[in-house]
């Protein structure tokens, strides 16, 4: 229950352990080697504790002192890294995943958990690892709208620090967001796509999203086949499942693109919260295209030699052979070279 309590977001719930945990380690270890208290947190936060040598008479015995010294630390320092202890770490020092999973939530939810953490303090502390490459800096695995609510507060958040690689990284931030169930679909599937580009292994994106292998397959290409600038506009829509993302994907090409966009151009589409706003490109979509209003071509010397259409689906052209009896057939010799002319100014 103890993974359980640290994996919620809820203001509430306790943190697996006691924010005293790392400062209790860290006294046993001064009073026990005679060390000074500690400085900041690090990778080792223990290992400048043991005591500086002293001369000794005895060459053996120095040499077993300072042994058992720094295995006494190396025993006290697991005993950190299997417990929960919790640290205070300053927010400026840590930065987000790897791998962004979660979009922009609503202003409101967040200022809930503002108000929250500001009258209960923050109940449960995020996971962060020590930054690869930037020392003293760290990572969040999970936890983002905690701190960022803890940010804004102008607190130190509360956190547990685990050396984590990559792969345990962004599925502990997968497996901690399906416990709390609440990244709608296209936030898991942009996720999953992403996980893709960065090379992980099925494997791992499997035990990060908790999910099988044809789901998988689906969300991934839900997030590759639906542009991020879609995705973004639209936002969460905690409402719209796998069903109708897939049916929204599928009707989308280079043509059906512009209709979406246009359609996010609109005033009333800012106004729409994210459910209704899937709702109104979805709609967009699959209108059946209206009739189409027949235009006129003249030539330089007056006179109408074709009508054209256009009703979104089809573009008919028309060319009066009264006129012209042989323009028509001239155009269609010529389409290969018309149409190669037409791919090379597209591509530019």
């Amino acid at each position: 229950m103890a993974r359980k309590n640290v994996l919620l977001d809820e203001p509430g719930e306790e943190a697996s352990a006691s924010p005293d945990a790392f400062t209790a380690l860290q006294e046993k270890i001064s009073q026990e080697l005679g060390a000074p208290s500690p400085g900041p947190t690090s990778n080792r936060p223990f290992a400048h504790m043991v005591a500086p040598k002293k001369p000794m008479t005895s060459p053996l015995a120095a040499i077993a002192a300072g042994s058992g010294a720094v295995a006494r630390v190396k025993e006290l320092e697991k005993q950190l890294a299997d417990s929960q202890a919790v640290v205070e770490i300053d927010p400026s020092l840590i930065e987000g995943s790897i791998v962004p999973d979660r979009m922009a939530g609503s202003i409101e939810d967040h200022d809930k958990l503002v108000t929250s953490i500001r009258l209960n303090g923050q109940q449960v502390p995020i996971l962060v690892r020590p930054h690869p490459s930037q020392q003293g800096h760290y990572q969040v695995a999970y936890g983002h709208r905690r701190l960022r609510a803890v940010t804004e507060l102008g607190q130190k958040v509360r956190a547990v620090v685990r050396d984590l690689t990559d792969e345990q990284l962004v599925v502990a931030q997968g497996q901690e967001n399906n416990e709390r169930t609440n990244l709608s679909f296209i936030e898991k599937a942009r996720f999953a796509a992403r996980l893709e580009d960065r090379r992980f292994s099925r494997e791992t994106i499997l035990q990060a999203l908790c999910t099988d292998k044809g789901t998988l397959s689906k969300m991934i290409s839900v997030g590759k086949g639906v542009p991020l600038d879609i995705i973004e506009a639209i936002g969460p829509a905690p409402a719209i499942g796998l069903r109708r993302w897939k049916e929204f994907a599928d009707l989308l090409n280079k043509r059906t693109q512009d209709t979406v966009r246009k359609v996010i151009e609109k005033p009333e589409f800012e106004r729409r919260d994210s459910d209704a706003r899937f709702e109104m490109v979805f709609k967009a979509l699959i209108m059946k295209p209206g009739k189409a209003q027949v235009s006129t071509w003249s030539a330089p010397d007056g006179v109408r030699l074709a009508r054209y259409s256009d009703n979104g689906e089809k573009f008919s052209l028309i060319v009066d052979q009264k006129f012209a009896p042989d323009f028509g057939r001239f155009l269609v010799d010529r389409l290969e070279a018309l149409y190669s002319e037409y791919k090379n100014s597209s591509e530019k």
